[in-house]
């Protein structure tokens, strides 16, 4: 058995869409980043690399290649779980945590585990995904951002 965790962050600005867990959510900004910068998704993806010691979403998706530039989070997810598959690695379980002030989230989380799981071709009750606030403190609490924690267990 083994254990990983995963944390991302971005900055919330005008003009982008808004994607979490592969979810398009109504909101005024969206994430910046090079990818769609679903910080839930990178979160998960660098739990499941960490678990298997194969490092992280920069080593295997650098934001200085052209290629992943817009790109959904789901096909990089897609990619690391084909990592997974080739040595033999099964997911076991993954719990997540988006932190953000706003949007309010509960609308949204049963098809983001739904996204997130079938992706991973796991049963949609291996993932649990929550979503918090800061109660106004900290970046994501001033609606500068939002992060997510993930952490997982593969055999």
């Amino acid at each position: 058995m083994r254990v990983g965790i995963g944390y991302d962050v971005h900055k919330l600005v005008e003009g982008r869409e808004l994607i979490l867990g592969g979810v398009n959510i109504a909101y005024e900004k969206g994430l910046l980043g090079h990818s769609d910068a679903d910080v839930l998704v990178h979160a998960v993806m660098d739990a499941l690399l960490g678990a298997a010691a194969f490092g992280d979403i920069g080593k295997h998706f650098p934001d200085s290649d052209s290629k992943y530039k817009g790109i959904s989070s789901l096909k990089l997810l897609e990619y690391t779980a084909s990592l997974l598959e080739e040595k033999c690695y099964a997911i076991e379980n993954i719990d997540a945590t988006i932190i953000a002030q706003k949007p309010k989230m509960s609308n949204y989380i049963d098809k983001m585990r739904e996204n997130i799981a079938s992706v991973l071709n796991i049963d949609k009750e291996q993932v649990n995904i929550k979503a918090t606030t800061e109660e106004g403190l900290g970046f994501t609490g001033t609606g500068e951002g939002i992060s997510a924690q993930a952490i997982c267990l593969l055999k």
